[in-house]
């Protein structure tokens, strides 16, 4: 439970990966653009509420001790992997990403595919928020390594999360 035991402050983008097509190895990059519904500009991605994937450097840490093996993060198949960031209080809110930002529609729930990856990961990544979180990108812009993160505010400067609704269009 190392996500959930984080403060609700902020954390920090710790890598960033993508795949040119679902048939692709995921693969690192220091900065990406990313498109408002779409994603990082070099995914071929549907448009929609699942455009950016985001995981917990903590989790990760926890699922390769539980599975006794060192795997690399991009191995879940996420976008970005955050550090010191409670993804699981992120679900119905806005996260700001650096100079975008992302509604966190809900968390991400692995597949077959992680078993093809890893025997056992799939299991191992299950509760505890593990598998992470997946939203939609409201609005362009650039994102980087080292980029901070943290939940959007109100604007009534009381610092209270703001309130949210799903955006409109998400298929």
């Amino acid at each position: 439970m190392a996500d959930q035991s984080r403060n609700q402050g902020s954390g920090i983008v710790r890598a960033i990966a993508f795949r040119p097509t679902d048939s692709d190895p995921m693969r690192e990059i220091e900065e990406c653009r990313v498109l408002v519904n779409r994603g990082l500009e070099l995914e071929n991605r549907p448009p929609g509420k699942r455009s950016l994937t985001l995981l917990s450097r903590e989790s990760w840490i926890d699922t390769c001790r539980d599975l006794g093996a060192d795997l690399p993060w991009w191995m879940r198949r996420a976008n970005l992997l955050v550090e010191g960031f409670d993804l699981a209080a992120t679900i119905g809110h806005t996260v700001e990403i650096g100079a975008i930002r992302v509604y966190i529609h809900d968390e991400t729930r692995p597949c077959k595919l992680m078993d093809e990856e890893h025997v056992g990961l799939r299991a191992a990544l299950k509760g505890e928020f593990r598998g992470g979180v997946f939203g939609q990108v409201l609005n362009e812009g650039i994102i980087s390594v080292g980029d901070e993160v943290r939940l959007a505010v109100s604007g009534n400067g009381g610092g209270a999360r703001a309130a949210e609704t799903p955006p409109t269009g998400s298929p």
